[in-house]
């Protein structure tokens, strides 16, 4: 029995990973009914920053950090594959999709039983997995500093989700950073209303 605490991207992926070696697994996730400052919904591998894996390209370290996850048999990556939106040569998925597809294969194997709380002590026997991540809850982040002592994490940005229509395409277009492709809308903005939208 191998205990995952945290139901992210790298947990969901231990998770199903495990299972599919044959292990009982024990997910916990506190969402829904504990969120964080990032998080949503309840879903697993719910993505809280952009919604791309980065480059597919394998001629630099994103794209070939997915090649070697796509020969290891990664759910995550099998996923974001299912669930790709148009994005150039990154690799973006359509994340209500995407999470929703990494809950139903979790809960639909009955190798991963799933807890819903949040965990505060690790004081229960068998293999633990923590895959927290900086949004680890207060409870849980004290139970790690206690065994561990301190502890240093540090917060990515959140992108902003804005829907098509709200964005004045007279003063948008469509490009792409390097230039290859038009899958990016681009917003210019005035340092004013940066300001005003952050």
């Amino acid at each position: 029995m191998v205990h995952v605490v945290g139901g992210g991207l790298s947990g969901s992926e231990c998770a199903l990973k495990l299972a599919s070696f044959g292990m009982d697994v024990v997910l916990y996730e506190m969402r829904p009914g504990k969120l964080t400052g990032a998080h949503r919904t309840g879903l697993f591998a719910e993505l809280v920053c952009s919604n791309s894996f980065k480059s597919m390209e394998i001629t630099n370290a994103h794209g070939l950090l997915k090649k070697e996850m796509e020969m290891l048999g990664s759910f995550i990556l099998k996923a974001a594959y299912e669930t790709q939106v148009p994005a150039g040569k990154a690799l973006a998925v359509d994340r209500e999709r995407f999470s929703s597809l990494i809950t139903r294969w979790i809960e639909e194997n009955e190798k991963i039983r799933v807890v819903r709380e949040e965990v505060k002590s690790l004081d229960f026997p068998g293999i633990k997995v923590i895959a927290t991540g900086p949004l680890t809850s207060d409870g849980l982040s004290e139970e790690l500093r206690k065994l561990f002592g301190d502890c240093l994490y540090f917060y990515d940005a959140i992108s902003p989700i804005v829907s098509f229509e709200s964005i004045d395409m007279s003063r948008a277009f469509f490009g792409a950073r390097y230039g290859v492709d038009d899958s990016y809308i681009n917003c210019p903005l005035t340092e004013e209303e940066f300001e005003r939208f952050y």
